[in-house]
């Protein structure tokens, strides 16, 4: 039995991993900072928090790291950990760059210190790219990133491309495209549009307040992409991959269709507030998944439509349980 660690397995991607995983055959652990009193509400929604074995961890402290790839022994190590949010990195950037930069070379450094047989995912972001005036981002795009989490994820697919080449280590990057799901924490704009636009259709007389929708984003479903996060640590070699719909749509368009499922229309309900604004931002984000089509065999196959759909679905059902 293949054995995985899952650092940041709370949130919403490692909980899809783990579960994914689980029905893969695989023995699942996770680490969070304090174990003994998180929640874990994720693990509890999927119904797998009895099935997955949990260690505390700070990533940022290499003696833990190393004291937990130690006593796990994992075959496989899916780092998702660290600040996960575009918008807070503005306010707190030091933790970002701390959390994700600091953190994953921690755990490379880790894994080299040992000498361990160990497959090491690190989760990219398509943050890194910036913006590439409307064309497709593919793997060997050049990066300029426009924001503190940016860089950060930045920092870090260099941390891992280095030690692959100068180590020999069997570490990937994936270069995410925005990708949601039900799991997805109120902080999130998308998850505050879905959970607005459901209490408004049962009565409530709130206005929705946004930054620029005119954003365009490439948004899949999470529980798909974790899918490919395993793929890549199947391949006979370690590279990088691109992970994208190759669709692209505005905020706009998003709360159009949240909106649309209660027949309703949004601009009756929408205010645009210039002070939600991001100090920089990315006019246009488009990724472009060929290569993992072609060695991953990975495509997304829910689009933008079909993520709001299922996010509406869900929240109703967590409102109606919840009366």
């Amino acid at each position: 039995m293949k054995k995985a660690l899952i650092c940041g397995i709370s949130g919403q991607d490692g909980s899809y991993l783990a579960q994914y995983l689980l029905a893969q055959g695989y023995e699942v652990c996770g680490t969070s900072r304090d174990a003994q009193i998180s929640s874990f509400k994720n693990l509890k929604r999927l119904g797998i928090r009895d099935r997955v074995k949990l260690v505390s961890m700070s990533l940022t402290d290499f003696r833990s790291v190393l004291q937990v790839l130690t006593k796990i022994k994992p075959y496989e190590v899916y780092n998702l950990g660290g600040q996960t949010s575009v918008g807070l990195s503005f306010e707190q950037p030091v933790e970002t760059l701390d959390s994700i930069a600091t953190g994953t070379l921690n755990f490379l450094e880790a894994i080299r210190f040992t000498g361990a047989p160990v497959k090491f995912y690190n989760a990219g972001s398509s943050e890194c790219f910036g913006d590439t005036g409307g064309y497709p981002a593919e793997e060997t795009t050049p990066f300029r990133p426009r924001s503190p989490y940016g860089v950060a994820k930045a920092t870090a697919f260099w941390e891992v491309a280095n030690y692959r080449e100068a180590y020999g280590l069997f570490a990937c990057s994936g270069i995410l495209y925005n990708h949601e799901s039900p799991l997805r924490p109120e902080r999130f704009v998308t998850k505050k549009i879905v959970s607005a636009a459901c209490r408004i259709a049962k009565g409530s007389p709130e206005k929705l307040y946004l930054g620029n929708i005119s954003v365009q984003r490439d948004w899949g479903y999470a529980s798909e992409y974790v899918e490919a996060m395993h793929a890549m640590l199947q391949q006979q070699q370690p590279d990088d991959y691109v992970i994208a719909t190759g669709q692209t749509n505005k905020l706009e368009d998003f709360v159009a269709e949240a909106f649309a499922y209660f027949d309703l229309d949004w601009h009756d309900y929408v205010v645009c507030d210039e002070s939600l604004y991001r100090p920089t931002d990315i006019d246009v984000s488009r990724g472009n998944p060929t290569k993992a089509k072609e060695k991953l065999k990975w495509f997304a196959r829910s689009k933008m439509r079909d993520v709001v759909r299922e996010m509406v679905e869900d929240r109703l059902r967590q409102m109606e349980s919840s009366q």
